[in-house]
């Protein structure tokens, strides 16, 4: 199992980014949340779960020990693969998802593309007594919180909304309807808060 890398940031891509560590270039799949704390031609280091296929051997890479741990755990519930538990990483924090199954609140979880109303029921039933109340990992992504360019935080907000399903006109209109209600403001923002914010105004159009 590989636990975590730590290298040279040789790329980014809208899913994820390219660490090089001992001169091979290794590809982690991320929400955009993670990728926004990593810059090219920087040093990181990300946590790591490595999910393996008959076919294909994928690297999933997290800001934090406690994010890489709650992926794990949700894909132990029906119908959860590695796809739609980042999914539901690039939506909600960890503590997010804990107090969503913990209350039982069903919106919170299908704001998830690809979480329907009985897949939510099934998740917080199945999840209840693994996940653990809020607060016993940590809230939130802290590497998240670095500051971004203007054109940066709006590139990666899309990319995020884009790869969550949403296309791309969609995701364009939702950014912009946060910058005319004050939602956003300045050059500088937590893109993690910013996409979790169109998230829940494109589940009410």
């Amino acid at each position: 199992m590989i636990a975590h890398l730590r290298g040279v940031v040789a790329g980014i891509t809208p899913d994820g980014a390219i660490i090089e560590v001992g001169g091979v270039g290794m590809r982690v799949h991320c929400t955009p949340g993670t990728l926004a704390a990593l810059s090219p031609g920087e040093q990181a280091q990300v946590s790591t779960s490595l999910v393996v296929r008959e076919d294909s051997l994928t690297l999933f890479g997290f800001a934090t020990d406690d994010e890489r741990n709650v992926f794990e755990l949700l894909q132990t519930a029906s119908g959860v693969g590695p796809r739609l538990a980042l999914a539901m990483l690039a939506v909600h924090s960890p503590d997010g998802l804990r107090r969503a199954v913990s209350t039982e609140d069903l919106n919170a979880l299908t704001m998830v593309p690809g979480v329907g109303k009985k897949g939510a029921q099934r998740i917080v039933l199945e999840m209840k007594d693994r996940l653990g109340p809020p607060g016993d990992g940590g809230d939130g992504l802290p590497g998240s919180r670095s500051a971004q360019r203007a054109q940066s935080w709006r590139d990666q907000v899309q990319s995020g909304l884009v790869n969550l399903g949403w296309p791309a006109r969609d995701a364009d209109q939702a950014i912009a309807a946060l910058e005319e209600d004050g939602t956003i403001s300045g050059d500088t923002v937590d893109v993690a808060t910013v996409l979790r914010a169109a998230l829940r105004k494109l589940s009410k159009q």
